[in-house]
């Protein structure tokens, strides 16, 4: 459903790798689990573990949560339908 890459570091995945890729809840609410996957985001373990302490670090009193990271802007399916145009 979703390319292989991590949404904030942009990292691909594959292989043996593929399970450092974790689907975080955008909404945090793990009950929210649209068919179109809307609420999920892939992260890789790292960038996982980084959102979710943001969001203990923010709750116990750190500083305010930040606006979100800026999206990632690596497109791996970039110019896939050409491709797919040339068969």
């Amino acid at each position: 459903m979703l390319p292989h890459i991590c949404a904030r570091c942009a990292r691909e995945f594959s292989g043996k790798r593929l399970r450092e890729l974790t689907v975080h809840h955008k909404d945090g609410n793990h009950d929210n689990n649209p068919p179109d996957g809307s609420n999920w985001e892939l992260l890789c373990v790292y960038c996982h573990e980084n959102e979710h302490a943001r969001e203990v670090d923010s709750r116990a009193g750190g500083s305010p949560r930040q606006s979100d990271p800026a999206p990632a802007k690596y497109k791996p399916l970039a110019g896939l339908d050409a491709l797919v145009k040339k068969k």
